[in-house]
């Protein structure tokens, strides 16, 4: 069961079977009115930068849009990110879905909080979500956040015990308080399971408009020099410049530490499975589904809804069976989790 601070009720649930919207274009000045929505049409999703195709954060919100739509009936619309855009951009996204009935409508990363939040105000009886930030106060938006601090510290764990040179690597894609999450659950986990072990961290830019977040090249550079100092674990929180990590260590043959989605079992990753040891996820997949599917059944979701360790919506995935079948480390990653869930650990998140 998904963890809800409030439920708002809804007075109808939305209908199904609509056309998908094409496209988001149209003005500033077309959608001043909540009366102008019909909330005839079902889900829609604005990806954060990097887009679909990133093999982690965005395609795990596609995977929820792709089920809702399944299992509801209703076409739903998906909207790619431009290059340099503004909030007003991201505002005039978000309206345009909305405007044309979609409900609910999701900005998919931190980036959308101004856009969800102005977007939301003009459009009330629409359900907003926004992933990855909990800072919006509305009764008509759903802030879809995870304990990534606590994945991040099993994925330390996991590090520290497969680690033969004491030395590992963080790389982060943008120096953000929510990355800070990953990196400080990560150095947590390193440092209390081995503590003649040392974490070497680096972020990709300061900004996301450096490209952070989807420039492989910049995650290939900064794990190469992460493995000539030694460290053979890398593990990337960088998005789509995960992907130039996760290369630079099974060139390396070392391992790489994946995120968000199981990357293991990616199809753009699959020449580097061999090398990805585990991967931190969270369930945006079903964080995005879920919500689609308060809306379809009339009590959409509202205020901050978490995703943890104890409600199974971050964890460490276990598909490459050297992970999977190692049973001290197995064992490691359980005593930590069960110690996380009772409260014995807490971990960091800076």
């Amino acid at each position: 069961m998904r963890r809800v601070s409030r439920l708002t009720v809804a007075g109808a649930a939305t209908a199904s079977l609509a056309l998908a919207l094409s496209a988001c274009g149209g003005t500033s000045t077309e959608a001043s009115s909540s009366q102008d929505a019909k909330g005839d049409k079902g889900l829609a999703i604005a990806y954060d930068v990097g887009g679909k195709g990133d093999q982690s954060f965005n395609d795990a919100a596609y995977a929820g849009l792709r089920k809702a739509e399944k299992e509801f009936g209703y076409e739903t619309t998906d909207v790619e990110p431009t290059d340099g855009e503004t909030d007003a951009d991201k505002t005039q996204r978000l309206v345009s879905l909305a405007k044309q009935g979609h409900n609910p409508v999701i900005g998919v990363g931190y980036a959308y909080a101004a856009a969800v939040k102005e977007a939301a105000a003009k459009y009330p009886d629409v359900t907003f979500g926004i992933v990855d930030d909990s800072t919006i106060e509305a009764e008509n938006v759903a802030d879809l956040v995870f304990s990534e601090e606590q994945a991040s510290y099993l994925a330390g764990v996991a590090a520290a015990k497969a680690t033969r040179t004491n030395t590992v690597g963080f790389v982060g894609g943008v120096d953000i308080p929510l990355i800070h999450k990953f990196e400080a659950g990560f150095k947590q986990g390193v440092e209390d399971t081995n503590p003649k072990a040392k974490v070497l961290s680096q972020y990709l830019t300061q900004t996301a408009e450096e490209g952070g977040f989807s420039s492989p090249d910049k995650g290939k550079t900064a794990a190469e020099s992460q493995i000539e100092k030694k460290a053979d674990v890398v593990y990337q929180a960088a998005g789509l410049s995960g992907q130039g990590v996760i290369e630079a260590a099974a060139a390396n043959k070392v391992w790489a530490i994946g995120v968000d989605s199981d990357q293991y079992g990616q199809q753009a990753l699959a020449k580097y499975k061999d090398y990805i040891l585990t991967s931190a996820t969270k369930d945006v997949a079903k964080a995005v589904y879920s919500l689609a599917k308060s809306v379809e059944d009339g009590k959409p979701e509202s205020g901050i809804v978490r995703g943890d360790l104890k409600t199974g919506e971050v964890g460490l995935a276990d598909s490459n069976p050297k992970f999977k079948d190692d049973t001290e480390l197995q064992q490691a990653i359980e005593t930590a989790k069960e110690k996380i869930i009772s409260g014995e650990i807490k971990v960091r998140t800076s």
